[in-house]
């Protein structure tokens, strides 16, 4: 199995807003760079969204680092999903689990994998966690 590393961060601008994904990848010391984005968003969705668009590049079975700045993201798909998917997709106050769209994705796409999740602070000069940054921005700009 290749082995991968992921770095991944979303942006928005207003929450909901314009907001943008950015993702770099790199397998066998080969980086690529991914970016997007949405005209109205929310900051949760693109961070999940440059996860779920960064493992959709690879295509065969590979173990992954993921790397995100995102708690909401490290959290929920390490730790909150299992209890969501037991409760029918709800939370602990019996409330719709919010972005369920995306975190269904992220589940189907990430079994295809051995991912390991690693949260990482945003903004502290990590250089793989601030070019994911600067990709989500260009994903923000292309939309605006």
């Amino acid at each position: 199995m290749n082995k991968v590393e992921i770095y991944a961060d979303g942006a928005c601008k207003g929450n909901p807003g314009s907001g943008g994904w950015g993702a770099l990848v790199i397998t066998d010391g080969k980086t690529q760079e991914f970016f997007g984005g949405e005209a109205i968003t929310t900051n949760n969705r693109m961070e999940l969204k440059s996860v779920i668009e960064a493992l959709s590049t690879l295509r065969s079975p590979c173990k992954v680092i993921v790397f995100t700045d995102s708690q909401y993201v490290q959290k929920g798909i390490s730790q909150w999903i299992y209890s969501w998917k037991m409760k029918g997709w709800k939370t602990a106050s019996k409330q719709p689990v919010k972005n369920i769209d995306l975190w269904k994705k992220l589940d189907t796409i990430q079994a295809f994998h051995e991912v390991e999740w690693r949260w990482v602070k945003g903004h502290a000069g990590h250089p793989g966690n601030e070019r994911a940054d600067q990709l989500a921005n260009y994903g923000v700009i292309n939309v605006s």
